[in-house]
């Protein structure tokens, strides 16, 4: 028992050298452009249809448990404020955890553990490749992107999909839902939620490239990494969600 401490020790002090070492690739250069383009657009189609498909229902359950209780004290004309507030600051960040981490950093996961079983990474090694600058950066960084760019998506089909529920399932007035959107979401709502699905896009790329450079053994092992990208990333992501709230609400006084 006395070796897990020592154990978990060792894997978080590796996790923060290779998410150093990718740092000083980024301005020790050069940057690896086609390698960012192609995780950008793998990741990006494999994370596409999940984020639609989750940002739906997350969308509705939210606005119909809002909106009936809205309704039930005469307050229903501010639908489209808590459906706004809803969908910018939680429901869109909240996908994009979900989506990160259990399509997007497995992916990654998956390919460089394959990478490492096959001896790929150390042959770069013997060629003097450093692969966090080749392989970790570019991979972190578009994870980084899709992150944003599907939190964008995410909180559009909200607030899309919250006006279509409200008004056609509830009898929610049309204009009063779009003009309360804008009540309680503004320009520092947005900024707070596409610094989160940057923080989130990030950490999960870093885990998901950690765990796939530290297997050893076979095929069994890489199944096993990709499993625990899942588990840390939610673990990591659900934690940065929490503090960052915490620090958005300070900063706007929210």
């Amino acid at each position: 028992m006395g070796s897990v401490p020592g154990t978990a020790a060792r894997a978080v002090g590796s996790f923060y050298a290779l998410s150093l070492d990718a740092l000083i690739g980024l301005f020790r250069g050069p940057f690896q452009w086609r390698e960012f383009l192609t995780q950008f657009w793998f990741i990006a189609r494999v994370s596409l249809l999940p984020t639609v498909l989750m940002s739906i229902p997350f969308t509705v359950l939210v606005v119909f448990t809002l909106n009936s209780l809205l309704l039930e004290i005469g307050a229903g004309d501010l639908s489209g404020a808590g459906a706004g507030l809803g969908a910018v600051t939680q429901i869109g960040p909240l996908v994009t955890v979900l989506v990160v981490a259990g399509a997007g950093a497995t992916a990654i996961a998956a390919d460089l553990g394959s990478r490492t079983i096959r001896d790929e990474i150390a042959a770069l090694e013997v060629l003097g490749i450093d692969p966090a600058a080749r392989l970790v950066l570019p991979r972190a960084l578009a994870s980084t992107a899709v992150a944003v760019t599907l939190n964008g998506a995410v909180c559009a089909i909200g607030l899309a999909g919250g006006f279509l529920f409200s008004v056609t399932f509830q009898g929610i007035d049309p204009g009063a839902y779009a003009s309360g959107v804008t009540l309680l979401v503004g320009p520092g709502e947005l900024v707070l939620s596409e610094t989160k699905a940057a923080v989130f896009g990030l950490l999960a790329g870093l885990i998901a490239c950690h765990r796939g450079l530290s297997v050893t053994g076979g095929p069994k092992s890489v199944g096993e990494a990709v499993n625990e990208t899942v588990v840390f990333s939610f673990v990591a992501l659900f934690l940065a969600n929490m503090l960052l709230t915490a620090i958005g609400i300070a900063v706007m006084g929210r």
